[in-house]
């Protein structure tokens, strides 16, 4: 408790004075950068409930802050009250005395505010991610909170400075003090043994209910774990793109593109990833309708050689993506060349991996001349 004393005196005596409701909302703004910037957390379901909270309420309610410094009403003296059309009465005595020298600082309610957060954030957010469109980050994870992060601080310190300004009997506060007075007589000190039985079921309902939305939240379902690979090209702009794969290669010629890999596994997953060069041949066959009247053509494909070119690995985390630069360089000749990624989790790698043993599989067609 010494040390922890000694640390919060070495913090800048305006920090310290900090109203609790903007200080919370710091701690929330560093409290989802950690949990989005660091490896470790950012896999638990911490992130979750800390990231709504701050795309939905919190970047507003620092806007709104700093726009509605004052309280909803402000106090008036036992010679002064405010009629409704701004001006102040001097004298409760003569309702004619109205004084227009002094005039009131109507704020909002704490509905209203709560309200306004939430709405503002709705706004404030997708504006800025417009913003981010046009410079060279993009709507990107970390560009989009270090962005809100950055909005919500300045917020903060415009709304701490405006309310510093007023006296302090008019600056807005949360009455956490009145909350935790009320809830605490109402709850241990009930008039009957209906309403303390009534408290007891109350509890029960609400520690139920955040259950059941924290599990259905933060718990994985079960049809929406899967990977994905995939093939990339680097276009003029340097952008990767899904676009002009090589095709045409010349044997011993080497060409460049990007496998890129998703991980929503809801889990850290090791994945290996086999290349494999097969030589193919479509053969068109003929058949038959029940009637014996219609033929159909299929395609079938017949691999008459495989080879294995490479293999490699990595570890990638929940719901991030991984870009490798490949160099292709086939060593079969032919026209009907198919080169094939496959994919496995958990470097479940069979001794003779083939296309059928995994789900996760992407594939590229090539011509190889000899010369």
């Amino acid at each position: 408790m010494v040390a922890f004393r000694s640390l919060w005196l070495l913090l800048p005596r305006r920090v310290r004075q900090l109203p609790a409701d903007l200080a919370a909302v710091v701690a929330l703004v560093i409290a989802t950068n950690i949990a989005v910037l660091v490896p470790v957390i950012r896999e638990t379901p911490l992130r979750v409930p800390i990231g709504l909270a701050f795309v939905l309420f919190v970047p507003g309610y620092a806007f709104i802050a700093a726009l509605f410094p004052e309280a909803d009403e402000t106090p008036a003296s036992a010679t002064e009250s405010t009629p409704p059309d701004g001006r102040t009465i001097v004298d409760d005595s003569d309702p004619d005395g109205w004084d227009d020298s002094i005039p009131s600082r109507p704020g909002i309610d704490g509905i209203e505010r709560v309200a306004l957060s939430f709405g503002l954030s709705i706004a404030i957010v997708p504006l800025i991610g417009l913003v981010l469109n046009f410079t060279p980050w993009g709507i990107r994870l970390v560009p989009i909170v270090v962005s809100v992060s950055v909005f919500t601080l300045g917020s903060t310190v415009v709304a701490a400075e405006r309310r510093r300004e007023l006296p302090v009997d008019e600056r807005f506060q949360v009455p956490y003090r009145e909350w935790y007075i009320a809830g605490r007589t109402e709850l241990l000190e009930p008039d009957t043994r209906a309403d303390a039985a009534l408290n007891v079921l109350l509890a029960i309902s609400v520690v139920l209910a955040v259950g059941s939305v924290g599990y259905a939240v933060m718990g994985p379902a079960d049809g929406e774990q899967f990977s994905a690979i995939y093939l990339l090209t680097e276009d003029d702009d340097g952008e990767l793109v899904a676009d002009d794969y090589p095709t045409e290669f010349i044997q011993g010629e080497s060409q460049e593109l990007i496998v890129g890999i998703d991980n929503h596994e809801h889990k850290t997953t090791e994945y290996t990833v086999v290349v494999l060069e097969q030589d193919v041949e479509v053969v068109e066959n003929e058949t038959a309708t029940s009637d014996g009247d219609t033929n159909t053509t299929v395609n079938k494909t017949v691999v008459r050689d495989q080879r294995e070119l490479d293999r490699f690995s990595t570890t990638i985390a929940h719901n991030e993506s991984w870009t490798h630069e490949y160099t292709l360089e086939p060593t079969m000749t032919g026209e009907s060349q198919r080169i094939v990624w496959l994919l496995f989790p958990d470097g479940d790698v069979p001794a003779e991996p083939a296309m059928g043993d995994t789900e996760y599989a992407v594939h590229l067609w090539v011509s190889v001349s000899d010369s």
